[in-house]
């Protein structure tokens, strides 16, 4: 019997599960991912978005305040895309955190830029998300958020 329970902790070895590599995500690093606006987004649509998650959402909005680092009067994909990504790392980085009425997306590619710098969210090692997804179907403020938000039209 010891012979198999070395054999087994051999083979949790070899393939990464160990309880001291960090469980059994297959031992893979987690990937970064940020949510960013998408750049065929219109104005409009990102704005509401934009005020969307700087209120009702909950999304840290200060460093995208004038003379903060992440101001951008030029640019409101720039500075949605900040606010969009404080929303997803803070509600789960599920699909829903991160999609804004169909204007922004998951991305592996760090969008920080100058001295404005854009915390990542970690997945991990599958490709999927970390994180908690609502399972429920009742109403939730996360479950109305991004994708479920409306705007006057």
């Amino acid at each position: 019997m010891p012979a198999t329970k070395s054999f087994v902790f051999s083979l949790l070895l070899l393939l990464g599960l160990s309880p001291f590599r960090g469980g059994a995500d297959g031992g893979a690093p987690p990937q970064e991912l940020w949510c960013v606006a998408k750049n065929n987004a219109e104005d409009a649509a990102l704005q509401a978005a934009l005020d969307w998650a700087c209120g009702p959402g909950g999304a840290d909005c200060g460093p995208i305040q004038p003379g903060e680092p992440c101001y951008d009067p030029n640019s409101v994909l720039n500075t949605a895309s900040f606010a969009f990504n404080d929303y997803f790392i803070k509600h789960g980085m599920s699909d829903d955190s991160c999609n804004f009425n169909n204007n922004a997306a998951v991305t592996s590619l760090n969008p920080s830029h100058d001295d404005c710098k854009f915390p990542p969210g970690m997945s991990g090692s599958n490709g999927g998300f970390s994180g908690s997804t609502s399972s429920s179907s009742s109403s939730s403020s996360v479950g109305l958020g991004p994708s479920g938000f409306q705007w006057g039209h």
